[in-house]
C-alpha cells in the first residue's frame, strides 16, 4: 500500500512538472512576442525595404497565428531545437550548452558549498543557542541574508584578488574545462560569493528546525536515556529536522539561478547569465527566450526533485499533496 501511495505521488509530482513547463513557456513566449519592435526589422535593420520585411517575416513565421508560432517552437524545443539566434545566426541550443558548463558547475559547487556549511553551523548554533558563540553564530547568518550578493561579490573581490592577490578577479580560461587547474581557480571566488548568500538563509532554517527538535517529547525522552544533546540529536532528530531544509533549499537553488546572473557578470564569468543580459541589451529575442526556457527548466526540475525527497522522507506530505 505504501508503495502504492509513492507511485501515486511521484506520477501527480510529475504531472505537475510537465505542466508547470508548458504554461510557463507558453507566458515566456507570449510576452516576449508582446513586446514592442519586430524581429524582421531588427534583423535586417531600418533601411529595409517593405517587401524584404515582408519575406523574412514569411520565413521566420511571423505572419502566423501566436498559437500557431508558439506550437512550432514548441515542438521543436521538445526535440532539443531552441532555434537560430536572428543576429549571430548561432544555434541557440548549442550556444546555451556551451555556456552552461560555465554556470551549471557555478551554481552546483556554490550549493555544495552552501549545504556542507551552513546544516552543521544552523545546527550548532541551535545547539548552544543560549550560549555566546551560539548567539555569533546566529548573528553571521543574519549578516549574509542582509547584504546584497553584488556588494559582497565586489568585497570578496576586492579583499582576495586585489588587496591580497591570492585568486583571479575575474574571467575564465579560453580552454575551458579541458584545463580545471585555472578553471578551478576561476570559480572559486565566485562560488564562495554564491554559496555566502544562499548558506546564511539555509543557516537560518536549520538552527530554526533544530531548536523545534530540540523540544519535542521524542527528543526529551532520548535525554532521558542518558544521551547529551548531541547524541540525541544525531541519532534521533537529524531526519526531523533536515525536512524544512530541504523544502528550503529548493526555493534557494531556484534563487541561485538568477543570482548566478549577477555573479557571472561581477567576475566577468561567460555563462548563461552574462550571455542573457547581452542578448537582452541586443533584442535577440529568439535566443533570450530558450534561454529563459532553459533556466525555468532547471528551476522547475529542481522543485520536482526536492517534492519527491520530501514526500520520501515525510509520509505527511504524500498524504497531503
Amino acid at each position: 500500500m505504501v508503495g502504492v501511495n509513492v507511485l501515486i505521488f511521484c506520477a501527480r509530482r510529475l504531472f505537475l512538472f510537465f505542466s508547470s513547463l508548458i504554461a510557463s513557456s507558453a507566458i515566456v513566449f507570449t510576452l516576449l512576442r508582446l513586446l514592442p519592435g519586430d524581429l524582421a526589422q531588427a534583423k535586417l535593420g531600418i533601411q529595409a525595404t517593405p517587401e524584404s520585411l515582408a519575406l523574412l517575416r514569411h520565413q521566420m513565421g511571423l505572419d502566423r497565428s501566436l498559437f500557431s508560432q508558439y506550437l512550432d517552437w514548441l515542438i521543436h524545443a521538445i526535440h532539443g531545437d531552441l532555434g537560430i539566434s536572428i543576429l549571430s545566426g548561432a544555434d541557440v541550443t548549442s550556444e546555451i550548452m556551451q555556456k552552461a558548463t560555465v554556470t551549471i558547475p557555478l551554481i552546483i559547487m556554490a550549493s555544495i558549498l552552501a549545504v556542507l556549511i551552513s546544516i552543521p553551523l544552523g545546527m550548532y548554533a541551535a545547539l548552544r543557542y543560549r550560549n555566546f558563540d551560539g548567539v555569533a553564530t546566529s548573528g553571521f547568518s543574519q549578516l549574509g541574508i542582509a547584504v546584497p550578493i553584488f556588494w559582497s561579490g565586489i568585497l570578496i573581490a576586492a579583499t582576495f584578488a586585489i588587496l591580497w592577490p591570492l585568486l583571479p578577479a575575474g574571467g575564465f580560461p579560453e580552454s575551458g574545462w579541458s584545463n580545471p587547474g585555472p578553471a578551478l581557480k576561476s570559480m572559486i571566488l565566485p562560488v564562495f560569493t554564491l554559496a555566502l548568500g544562499q548558506g546564511a538563509v539555509l543557516m537560518r532554517f536549520a538552527r530554526s528546525a533544530t531548536i523545534d527538535t530540540l523540544q519535542q517529547d521524542y527528543f526529551r525522552t532520548a535525554r532521558a536515556t542518558g544521551l547529551t544533546r548531541f547524541q540525541a540529536l544525531r541519532i534521533h532528530g537529524v531526519r526531523n529536522a533536515l525536512i524544512p531544509v530541504i523544502s528550503v533549499l529548493g526555493m534557494q537553488i531556484a534563487t541561485l539561478v538568477v543570482e548566478a546572473i549577477i555573479v557571472e557578470n561581477v567576475f566577468a564569468l561567460p555563462g548563461i547569465g552574462q550571455m542573457l543580459l547581452q542578448d537582452v541589451n541586443n533584442r535577440d529575442l529568439l535566443k533570450v527566450q530558450g534561454i529563459i526556457a532553459v533556466t525555468t527548466s532547471i528551476v522547475f526540475l529542481v522543485g520536482f526533485m526536492v517534492d519527491i525527497a520530501l514526500g520520501l522522507l515525510d509520509p505527511r506530505v504524500r498524504q497531503t499533496r
